[in-house]
């Protein structure tokens, strides 16, 4: 689905609003300001005009501020731009579908349960979705999306890079009439990255608490998000027979504990693999109007597809299974 927006100049009615009342106050001082020398009064006039003219000239020089039409788009990406930061429509999204996602029927589950929360304004919570790579975690987010659009879900991804300014996109969301989720994809922090700071605070803080509409779904492949080190770990004691973690441990667990829901995901086992590879293989055959059979050939083609990436995933079945079919779409054509 193809999102549209419209374009804003800087100099918009509110922007020309502000700069008379700003012009205005300055030449209200400059009246009231008593000028002895009445040439000093003409000249300080004369570079206000300019000064008019040229903040005129600089505002059309700056860059179109493009506004997302959310009731037609479902999706965009929060920018850090020369004129503060804004939104941008994602020009295409995956079309992919919760039935398509296989193998995660408890994780679907979950955060299929908090979504319906969610949009129905009943209480839900922050979800971090973690685990092996190419499990669904990112597709979970994308089919949510698609199913429940209709019903007034809506998606920000937001980068990492950009999680200081959170509050400023939940205040520019809370006025929206739709359920925002907030999309932190392959979210992780190194040891020396104090941005995660920004996040834990708004979990907990006011940032969340004062906007209704406004949930964050991230996904990560650590489970608290930071790196863990053998050394945390020898820094626990044992006081009284009881164990006391260390303080290092102690402010890795506290990030990702402000989440509400956790949902682990973990690497298929062989069939759970083939499952999924036969689902694409079927959706996609029929999808380019080709006849195939999964027999021991294909079945032995999957499993070392897997092998040779040292994954079992659901992302591997896919991969394989476009490959499959592509090479029959070829084959077909060559015989027409």
């Amino acid at each position: 689905m193809r999102c549209s927006v419209y374009q804003q100049r800087p100099t918009d009615s509110s922007v020309q609003r502000a700069r008379a009342h700003l012009w205005a106050a300055i030449e209200g001082k400059i009246a009231a300001f008593d000028f002895r020398d009445t040439a000093l009064r003409k000249d300080v006039k004369s570079l206000l005009s300019e000064a008019r003219e040229l903040l005129g000239r600089l505002l059309d020089f700056l860059p179109a501020r493009s506004r997302v039409d959310w009731a037609n788009c479902r999706a965009a990406m929060w920018t850090a731009s020369p004129v503060g930061g804004e939104f941008v429509a994602h020009p295409e999204l995956d079309d992919i579908e919760l039935d398509d996602l296989l193998c995660v029927d408890d994780q679907k589950a979950g955060i299929d349960l908090n979504t319906r929360q969610f949009l129905a304004g009943a209480p839900a919570n922050n979800v971090l979705l973690w685990g092996a790579r190419g499990t669904g975690k990112s597709s979970l987010i994308h089919g949510l999306l698609n199913r429940y659009f209709e019903s007034g879900l809506r998606l920000v991804e937001v980068n990492k890079t950009l999680l200081t300014a959170l509050p400023q996109i939940v205040v520019q969301l809370s006025a929206e009439p739709y359920r925002f989720v907030l999309f932190c994809d392959d979210l992780s922090f190194e040891a020396d990255d104090a941005s995660y700071k920004v996040l834990k605070s708004a979990l907990e803080g006011s940032v969340f608490k004062s906007s209704s509409n406004v949930l964050i779904y991230a996904t990560s492949n650590r489970r608290h998000l930071l790196p863990e080190y053998m050394s945390d770990n020898e820094q626990a004691a044992f006081v009284d027979g009881e164990l006391h973690q260390s303080e290092a441990v102690e402010e890795k667990i506290s990030l990702s504990d402000r989440f509400g829901l956790w949902f682990s995901f973990y690497p298929f086992k062989q069939q759970a693999y083939l499952d999924v590879a036969i689902h694409w293989l079927d959706k996609l055959s029929a999808a380019h109007g080709v006849t195939m059979t999964f027999d021991d050939e294909v079945r032995a083609e999957a499993l070392r597809w897997a092998l040779a990436r040292g994954v079992r995933s659901g992302r591997t079945a896919q991969h394989f299974a476009r490959h499959w079919v592509g090479r029959l779409v070829i084959e077909q054509q060559s015989k027409e």
